[in-house]
């Protein structure tokens, strides 16, 4: 957490954990192997900061398969939605979220219940266990699966004060976007379009170069690698999820296995929808800006 963070975009807990890192880390090296261990170390730290509305839901879901009763008045499902509400509340009442990542948690609900909706109708997937709290086959907690998504890019947006070289023009990727979230329903009664969507997100965003913060540097990483890293871990995630029993896909049903690597292509492509919702709200700024 650098000096010069432009601290108006970090909330009331993260400026004093931002002022208690930079008194802490004052005497730490600025070259030389163990200056690159503070580095490393302290963009982990980001990295765990963004991701606390995510790993709550994680927590969450573990914990009640554990040890949730299965004779309890109040069905598991039922808990989860409760128990999601109540985390979002806290987040939002101790300022741990800003009313700009709300917006986007809102967005990812809509988004994703409806998506939800859909594939559970089609058997895409299914979410075993009983409860009142759900639209159709789909318990109300499962929005706040997509939301913990989105919580973590605009969070990740903020803390690590992204900018961008080349990014693409807005509307042309809001178009992708659109397109790509069609051919999650579409696919389904029509030719899968998946391939050349993935071929139309690599021309695109091919040349764009993100610039981030961690301590003391400023580094440079392709938006590609980055948008790979981060399908990668909500597919691992999704391993998590499933392992729970919090939904399963077919195969699963009656023997549990790993999630098929495939569907990371699946999660890249999300992943730019998600990318676009965000860039909706805090449009993507050039670097020295």
């Amino acid at each position: 957490m650098r000096d010069d963070h432009p601290s108006d975009d970090l909330t009331a807990v993260e400026r004093r954990l931002h002022q208690w890192a930079n008194a802490l880390l004052a005497d730490a090296p600025a070259d030389g192997a163990r200056a690159k261990l503070v580095e490393f170390l302290v963009f982990g730290a980001k990295q765990a900061w963004a991701c606390v509305f995510g790993a709550a839901m994680l927590v969450l879901i573990m914990a009640a398969r554990l040890w949730y009763p299965d004779d309890a008045a109040l069905a598991r499902n039922d808990f989860l939605v409760i128990a999601a509400v109540a985390i979002q509340v806290t987040m939002i009442a101790t300022k741990l979220e800003t009313g700009r990542e709300l917006i986007v948690i809102i967005m990812f609900h809509v988004v994703g219940t409806a998506m939800e909706l859909f594939k559970t109708d089609v058997g895409s997937w299914e979410y075993p266990g009983e409860g009142v709290l759900h639209l159709g086959a789909v318990p109300l907690y499962t929005g706040f699966m997509y939301a913990a998504v989105g919580s973590y890019l605009v969070r990740v947006y903020r803390l690590s004060d992204l900018r961008f070289d080349r990014y693409p023009p807005r509307w042309i990727t809001s178009v992708l976007a659109v397109l790509i979230y069609a051919n999650f329903f579409t696919h389904h009664y029509i030719y899968d379009l998946r391939w050349f969507l993935v071929a139309a997100v690599l021309a695109l965003y091919a040349p764009t170069v993100m610039h981030f913060r961690v301590f003391r540097g400023v580094h440079r990483m392709p938006v590609l690698v980055a948008f790979v890293g981060v399908a990668f871990f909500i597919w691992v995630a999704e391993n998590i999820g499933t392992a729970s029993g919090a939904w399963l896909y077919p195969t699963q049903v009656d023997d549990w296995h790993l999630v098929s690597l495939n569907k990371m292509v699946s999660w890249f492509l999300l992943m730019i929808i998600s990318v676009v919702m965000v860039t909706w709200v805090d449009k993507p700024r050039p670097p020295g800006r």
